[in-house]
């Protein structure tokens, strides 16, 4: 515990100055991670090839992951050392005006921290004369008591008490950051791996515990617009955006609103410790039995007791992590393409492992982008499937590019939702539309605010599959922020005509390519009704009842509408970025 002339003397500036220094660390890492990911992976491979390009981008991605490391572990300790001299003020502050008011009564403090005093002690002699006494120490609680005559053994109680508070409060604190504090080392010779890079989260939660009271999840604005969202973030400094970037990276990193270049600094520390901590939880998993199969006489082969066992405990689970690892390695791949083949800087706007998996990348930056598409994947969308939706974003760009080349474009995958799994056992079902229609909504809003207003990009609803489908529900329950939508292979959109669609008259679009089974199969539960005379039910945006402009395909099947240089992505692409002359018909 420190001692009560520890607490006075302490000088916090020097706390908040050591601060600043591991922030500056801090950020250099990250702006060295950024020029890794967004670069380097890409020139390796333009100028190396083969065995030579596989171990340099290996040593690239060790470098990413160190650079990864630094600025997580360099931003917990500024927010440390910062945490530290704030709450620290207080009981020093305190204690300060215990001493002062101790001084201006000619109180004496003893070192042990208590307090002595000129007193009257009131003794009774046979002539009830009241005779003076010496100066006497007193500790909390261990005077005689007010009313006894002299005032002031109830003012030395008061200051000792308060100073005996200030310390103890001074005490916790301390208690709490050095723990904390204590964590945040690294190995020697900073080789980050996996269990490198797990530690580093349990340190960000044992700081959340211990600066919980200095900068604390509840205040960063949980459920609120984007607007609550951008204005809070936008009365902070810029030393508290990086604390609750670093203390609640996931908070953060979901929040509609805010700078895109700030969510995927957070979400990007969110994916690199939870695939470091997923690839220990696999090789925790014990291999599966063998043999998996054995003879049962009549029953010919069947699993064996052992491996029975084992699926039932570890079956699941090692899917699970196998999956989601995969959707893992498709966003660091496309983070590594950067610049390869003209794409720009990818966004991670947002993630989670849990579950089927949140997803959300961008190509290109949509707080300045001229032109900005947000595609929804329909059903068995989940996180380990999010590379073959990232491709399609990736060709949609090049193709959206090349058609407005002097303009900024952005293409993004939106996997906010939970899509349905099972093309029978899920997909007819509408809630999974209609669940996850409001986070499509907000996320348009965000990227409304955080682009500046809605005339500062060309905003255009792209939706596959089931995708379609909670595209027409987010417009059906709320407003959807798009000056476009554009429909491919669409079960149904909850709503019989595209008028009922929340973008201008004549903006919503669709294609149907030859052979695509789901929109006449997905009609009979996603369909809407026109109850006019000419109407009817179960209608569907490639109906021609339905009042959406039918666009031209090429493709075959349920799969091909974003197949490179194909009629139907360069008809996409005319939409998305506004050349609607561009785009062909069907005749």
């Amino acid at each position: 515990m420190p001692t009560w002339q520890q607490l006075r003397d302490v000088k916090l500036t020097e706390y908040t100055d050591a601060a600043d220094g591991w922030g500056k660390v801090s950020s250099r890492a990250n702006a060295d991670k950024d020029r890794v990911d967004n670069g380097m992976f890409a020139k390796i491979h333009d100028t190396q090839k083969g065995e030579t390009a596989n171990k340099a981008g290996g040593d690239v991605q060790q470098l990413s992951r160190n650079y990864q490391y630094l600025h997580t572990e360099c931003g917990l300790v500024r927010t440390a050392l910062n945490g530290l001299a704030a709450e620290l003020a207080a009981p020093q502050n305190k204690l300060k005006q215990a001493l002062e008011d101790a001084e201006n009564l000619k109180f004496t403090v003893q070192a042990d921290g208590s307090v002595s005093y000129p007193t009257k002690s009131f003794v009774l002699k046979g002539d009830q004369t009241a005779h003076d006494g010496a100066p006497f120490p007193y500790l909390p609680g261990k005077a005689e008591g007010i009313g006894s005559g002299d005032e002031n053994k109830g003012k030395a109680e008061d200051i000792a008490q308060r100073i005996g508070d200030a310390v103890r409060e001074a005490a916790e604190i301390d208690g709490r950051y050095a723990g904390a504090l204590r964590k945040l080392k690294a190995e020697p010779g900073l080789t980050v791996s996996d269990e490198t890079l797990a530690d580093a989260a349990k340190d960000t939660k044992a700081l959340q515990e211990a600066a919980g009271k200095y900068a604390d999840d509840d205040t960063i604005p949980h459920g609120k617009s984007p607007k609550e969202n951008a204005d809070w973030w936008n009365g902070l400094t810029q030393e508290q955006r990086d604390e609750y970037a670093t203390l609640y990276p996931a908070s953060i990193g979901a929040l509609d609103g805010i700078p895109s270049t700030v969510r995927d600094d957070a979400n990007r520390m969110v994916l690199a410790e939870s695939k470091a901590q997923y690839h220990l939880d696999l090789k925790a998993i014990p291999p599966e039995p063998v043999p998996k199969m054995v003879f049962a006489g009549r029953a010919g082969m069947v699993y064996s007791d052992a491996w029975i066992k084992w699926d039932k405990e570890y079956g699941d689970r090692k899917a699970h992590l196998e999956s989601s690892l995969k959707g893992m390695d498709a966003i660091d791949e496309r983070f590594a393409k950067t610049g390869k083949d003209g794409l720009p800087e990818a966004y991670l706007l947002g993630f989670s492992p849990e579950g089927h998996g949140r997803a959300i990348v961008a190509s290109g930056n949509p707080d300045t982008a001229d032109h900005t598409a947000v595609y929804v994947p329909g059903t068995t969308s989940n996180l380990g499937s999010i590379g073959g939706n990232i491709d399609r974003m990736n060709s949609l760009w090049r193709e959206s590019h090349a058609m407005a080349p002097g303009s900024n474009v952005s293409t993004i995958t939106w996997l906010g939702y939970d899509a349905p799994q099972d093309i029978v056992k899920d997909a007819p079902f509408s809630h999974y539309a209609n669940d996850g229609a409001p986070a499509y909504n907000k996320f348009m809003e965000g990227l409304e605010v955080a682009q500046g207003g809605p005339d500062k990009s060309h905003t255009t609803a792209v939706g596959h599959s089931y995708g379609t489908t909670l595209i027409g529900s987010a417009a059906r329950q709320g407003t959807l922020h798009a000056d476009d939508i554009v429909f491919a292979g669409s079960p149904g959109v909850q709503v019989g005509s595209a008028g009922e669609l929340d973008v201008p008259k004549g903006h919503v679009w669709n294609e149907e390519a030859d052979g695509d089974a789901v929109p006449d199969i997905g009609r009979w539960g996603h369909g809407g009704s026109q109850w006019r005379l000419g109407g009817g039910v179960f209608l569907i945006p490639s109906d021609e009842v339905f009042g959406a402009n039918q666009m031209a395909t090429d493709g075959e099947g349920h799969s091909d509408y974003w197949n490179d240089g194909s009629l139907s992505i360069r008809n996409q692409a005319a939409v998305v970025t506004g050349e609607y002359e561009q785009v062909k018909k069907v005749d």
